[in-house]
């Protein structure tokens, strides 16, 4: 079932990590409320035009896309500077970008924390406090940060990406006491096993072991993701900040 909210229409929302997965459905669930959809890319610009055509197809108001990789700061804060002077305040954003390295801890290396956490945490970071000085400029202002399910209850082989996930639920829980009073709203998502291009990527035998640990018995679908998104964006959820929501089956109760 696809929801529509009146008041996402021609709000501007910044999706990072919208070229593919759960953050592709994102921008296109945008679109179909008419936002401003802006996204960003790291590498091949025919591909990022392609998806703005689709999004403005899908009915969006219009659509954006930065070039800027999300470790390279200084041409995030360039890029970001330059499409508000452009086109005006965000007054969405969804930190989607995320990358994940399972191993053992025995074999994380340094090099590997670092990685991981530059993209799912650090980078996160330093673009939403960036924005902050745009935000207090802008009016219905919320932020979705995507954490995981098991950035709340952990998991083998996933030390640092659990770690940089729970780091995400402390980011937002801050941002929300800080920046409640300018009537600014932070809140997490944490996904359990959702069927994308990753999971379709697990062997058979262990989606069957996966399945049986969630209640509900599947795994969910982008959409379940994309329309709690925009619940939070727009102001049907108006006095809801500094929550994290699961979308997991019940996987983690």
């Amino acid at each position: 079932m696809n929801v529509t909210y009146s008041d996402l229409e021609n709000k501007i929302v910044l999706v990072t990590g919208a070229t593919r997965g759960i953050g592709n459905a994102i921008a296109k669930s945008l679109a179909k409320n008419k936002a401003h959809v802006v996204f960003n890319y790291r590498s091949n610009p025919e591909s990022a035009e392609a998806l703005v055509k689709e999004l403005k197809e899908l009915g969006a108001s219009n659509a954006t896309a930065l070039s800027f990789d999300m470790t390279d700061y200084e041409s995030m804060k360039s890029s970001l500077d330059s499409f508000v002077k452009d086109h005006g305040s965000i007054s969405g954003l969804v930190n989607n970008a995320g990358v994940s390295k399972d191993q053992l801890m025995m074999r994380v290396k340094p090099d590997d924390i670092d990685f991981i956490m530059d993209i799912n945490l650090k980078s996160t970071m330093v673009l939403t406090n960036h924005l902050c000085r745009n935000f207090l400029k802008a009016k219905d202002v919320s932020v979705v940060n995507m954490s995981s399910v098991v950035g709340m209850m952990g998991n083998t082989s996933q030390s640092v990406y659990a770690a940089s996930k729970a780091g995400l639920i402390g980011f937002t829980k801050s941002f929300a006491k800080e920046l409640g009073s300018r009537k600014m709203r932070c809140n997490a998502i944490a996904p359990g096993f959702i069927e994308t291009e990753m999971t379709a990527d697990i062997a058979d035998k262990a989606q069957e072991d996966y399945k049986k640990a969630i209640p509900m018995g599947e795994y969910g679908k982008t959409e379940d993701v994309t329309n709690l998104v925009l619940f939070l964006l727009s102001g049907a959820s108006s006095y809801i900040t500094g929550e994290v929501i699961k979308v997991d089956g019940g996987l983690y109760i």
